[in-house]
């Protein structure tokens, strides 16, 4: 042990937090690791068709992952570089086809399309979590999927709701865990709309038949968005509807938050402890908005602290919350964006349990604004990043200034020799 992070350990303990248990604790707080950073949204059910139906990548850095083998090997790479437990966050059309289990489309996937990512998941000791894929598709007419006035149209990706919820049970029945099952719907119209109501009828009747089975080793989230590319005027599942129908569910039924789909001067974090006193679990897509829902690779900014402070101080939100990340950027090296973002989340949450939360919650109760603000202004220069150091030093991955040689270093010897 260091005798710089002696310092660090003796000037928190002054205040009476404890960095080696603080360390430890962040240790066991698994984050979810998205696949789709890793190929830009492209997936493997819709060959060389490009993001589409709200969604957008911008750039054309080297180096796409192609396959399922050139994507499990990036993210373990990534993962070498990153602190802390692990899940994958995977979505359905990330399917694995081969001539021994031939393509078919998405309303006919079944869990021996994703056996190849659980058999990998369990020799990593990674957990999983689930996401449908109601976008990128032929079959999203008019930008509705689940929502559409076309009967065809919507048992289609009903069909489709349905079979992930059964692969999402297997894979928790496989690896003896909760697997998050998240709904991102993306419908909505171009322009204003003349029949909110109609609408929002369909997809409550949609989800009553998708959730109309028992899956105990699923917690079921829906995602709400402000809007999205081509259906800017309307978006049909917003948040209202979702946490009113989830609330209305009960049980594991909970709407999850991504930082990047509410208006920009909305505060995300804010609504964790509001959602935490109805819900079992409070799961999350990290990401850094600019503008609008642009996924940038989220960074260490006053958002992320306040959302790592957030998870600490509601009570019982560190057990409750499941966090996975959720951006995308094929301008830069994808490796160092995972590398990048994930570790950022990390920081977020060392930043919370840094704080000096027991007594900050006691002044603000004993209406002491003055010295709060005070002891608030002091842990911004603690020595944080000390303590970060010994972290990353624990976990056996580099620290700050070592990622970038590591990822360029995998960069010229793997990602640059893809066609």
């Amino acid at each position: 042990m260091s005798d710089i992070y002696e310092y660090a350990k003796e000037a928190y303990a002054a205040y009476g937090i404890d960095t080696d248990a603080v360390i430890d604790k962040l240790s066991q707080k698994p984050i979810s690791m998205h696949c789709w950073q890793g190929d830009d949204v492209m997936g493997f059910d819709q060959k060389d068709n490009a993001a589409s139906g709200g969604i957008m990548t911008t750039g054309n850095y080297p180096g796409r992952a192609r396959t399922f083998e050139e994507l499990t090997a990036d993210f373990e790479k990534a993962a070498s570089l990153i602190p802390g437990k692990k899940r994958i966050n995977l979505h359905a059309s990330y399917a694995v086809f081969n001539e021994a289990n031939p393509w078919h489309d998405r309303d006919q996937l079944v869990y021996d399309d994703f056996k190849p990512w659980v058999e990998w998941a369990k020799k990593n000791g990674y957990g999983i979590d689930f996401n449908p894929t109601l976008f990128s598709h032929p079959m999203v007419n008019h930008g509705l999927t689940v929502s559409s006035p076309d009967k065809a149209t919507r048992d289609f990706w009903i069909r489709h709701c349905i079979a992930c919820r059964k692969i999402a049970e297997r894979i928790g029945e496989e690896l003896d865990d909760m697997v998050l099952n998240n709904f991102w719907i993306p419908d909505g119209l171009k322009d204003v709309p003349t029949d909110r109501y109609g609408l929002r009828e369909n997809l409550k009747n949609s989800l009553d038949e998708i959730y109309s089975f028992e899956t105990p080793h699923v917690v079921d989230s829906m995602e709400q968005k402000l809007f999205g590319i081509g259906v800017e005027g309307f978006t049909v599942g917003n948040q209202e509807f979702y946490v009113s129908y989830a609330a209305k569910k009960g049980g594991n039924f909970v709407v999850l938050n991504d930082l990047g789909h509410f208006n920009v001067g909305e505060d995300v974090p804010d609504k964790l402890s509001s959602l935490s006193l109805f819900f079992p679990y409070i799961p999350l897509h990290v990401t850094r908005p600019m503008h609008w829902d642009s996924d940038h690779v989220t960074l260490f900014n006053d958002t992320m602290k306040e959302l790592g402070e957030e998870i600490v101080r509601v009570p019982g939100l560190w057990e409750k919350s499941m966090i996975g990340m959720d951006f995308f950027d094929a301008a830069i090296n994808r490796v160092g964006a995972w590398a990048t973002g994930m570790r950022t989340m990390e920081k977020a949450l060392l930043w919370g349990l840094l704080q000096p939360t027991e007594r900050l919650k006691e002044l603000q109760n004993t209406f002491q604004d003055s010295e709060k603000m005070m002891v608030l202004e002091q842990f911004k220069t603690m020595p944080f990043g000390i303590v970060w150091d010994e972290y990353c030093r624990r976990a056996g991955v580099p620290t700050d200034a070592n990622v970038w040689p590591k990822v360029k270093e995998y960069e010229d010897e793997v990602l640059s020799k893809r066609a």
